[in-house]
Parts: C-alpha cells; structure tokens; sequence
C-alpha cells in the first residue's frame, strides 16, 4: 500500500507540469513570437529611451570577448558586448556559426533588439539568432508537455493498480511494465518532437502520434502477460 500511495502522490509533479506546460508555457512562447514577427521598426532617429522597448531597435556593439565551449551538454557559446545604451551583457547562441565563431575582442557589431533582449547579431552581411529570439517550435514543447502526462498517467496507474489491484503486482512491476513503458514514452516524445520541428507539422500531431503509439506498447506487454499467466497456470495443472 505505501508503494501505491507514493506514486500517487509523486504523479501530482508531472501532472502538474503538463499543465503548465499546455496551459501557459507554450501559449506564452507562441504568443511572444507572433508579437516579434509582428513587431515594426523603431522610427528612424529616435533616440533608444529606455531598455524595453515593443519595437525592433538597431544598435551598435563593440564585442569584449566571446566563449565557444563544446561539450556533451550541448556546449556554451556566448558574447559578451558594450557600448550600446542599454542591453550590455552577455549573448547565447545555439552553435558558434555562423557569426559567433569569427568574432574577435574589439570588433563592432550590429544587433536587433526586441523588449529589451538582443535577438539577432550581425556583423557586414553574415547575421546570427541568439537564444532569445522568438522561434516557432511549439513542437518541442508539447513533446515535453506529452511525456510530462505520461508520466503522470504511469504513476497514477501503477499506483491505482498497487492500492486496488489483485494480489499479484505483475501487471504493475517496475521491469515488467514500468520501465518499457517510461523508456518507450521517453523515446516516442523526443523523435515525434524532433521529426515534427524539422517537418514544420503542427504541435498537435506530437501528442495524436505519442499517445497511440504509447497505447499499442502497453497493449503488448499486457498481451505478453496474459501469455505467461496462461502458460504459468498450465503448467501448474499438470498431473
């Protein structure tokens, strides 16, 4: 009972986390990007007046050093800029090209600016995104929103199953079921995700593709099971 009873209450933390995740995090971000891509330039010859600002601002930088860091995490490129009003500081990038990688202290840069974050970065005709700017890729997200209720819907089976289920707690173990099932979630959420952002097909196909693949898992390892009840059973009548 104790078993069942915790995954119960650990299934409330990706629970909750599939709501945030469909209910405001990504609304949020699809939301911010069609603000950018709708957002006009700044009037020509106006001063910058303050950090934030709703328009898509022109200035100047001078680089002071950048940081390209390969690793297994994905590494760490950055910039760091001065000489522009307001916004000096430190830039990411997602990879060292195909600006980042060129640069050297004391070059002048030109950058986008867009509510107070610099989004793009060029430099003569070569331009380069930094990580703060608005992408459509919802997709990602509702891969992460989908295995966030999976696992939800994981413990809360398992943990129904644990509490009320027969004596047996096969069709609820961990090897058995549990871990192909997490393995199998994990894996359907990062290839749908990515194979949906490279294609540009919508979010929602993540989830539609997901949860039915998920399903057809479970219905195997519970077929397995029967099997080897049946079996088991059979062997255990003979004379």
């Amino acid at each position: 009972m104790r078993i069942g009873v915790s995954l119960l209450l650990m299934s409330l933390a990706p629970a909750l986390a599939c709501f945030y995740v469909f209910a405001v995090w990504m609304p949020s971000d699809m939301a911010r990007y069609q603000d950018y891509r709708g957002a006009e330039r700044c009037a020509a010859g106006t001063p910058a007046a303050q950090a934030w600002e709703d328009c898509l601002r022109t200035a100047s930088f001078t680089v002071d050093s950048t940081k390209l860091k390969q690793g297994g995490n994905g590494g760490r490129y950055r910039a760091t800029l001065s000489g522009a009003p307001f916004w000096n500081g430190t830039v990411g990038f997602g990879d060292p090209g195909p600006l980042l990688s060129g640069l050297r202290p004391g070059d002048r840069v030109t950058a986008t600016v867009w509510r107070g974050d610099i989004t793009v970065l060029s430099r003569e005709d070569v331009r380069q995104s930094t990580s703060e700017e608005p992408r459509d890729e919802p997709q990602m997200t509702a891969a992460i929103g989908t295995f966030a209720g999976l696992l939800a819907a994981l413990g809360l089976w398992f943990g129904v199953g644990r509490l009320v289920g027969p004596r047996d707690p096969t069709p609820f173990a961990w090897r058995g079921f549990g871990k192909p099932l997490l393995i199998t979630s994990a894996a359907a959420c990062a290839t749908v995700g990515l194979l949906a952002v490279w294609s540009g097909i919508p979010w929602w196909v993540v989830p539609a593709l997901v949860l039915p693949l998920v399903a057809c898992m479970a219905w195997l390892l519970g077929r397995g099971w029967r099997r080897q009840g049946a079996t088991a059973r059979g062997v255990k009548g003979l004379p």
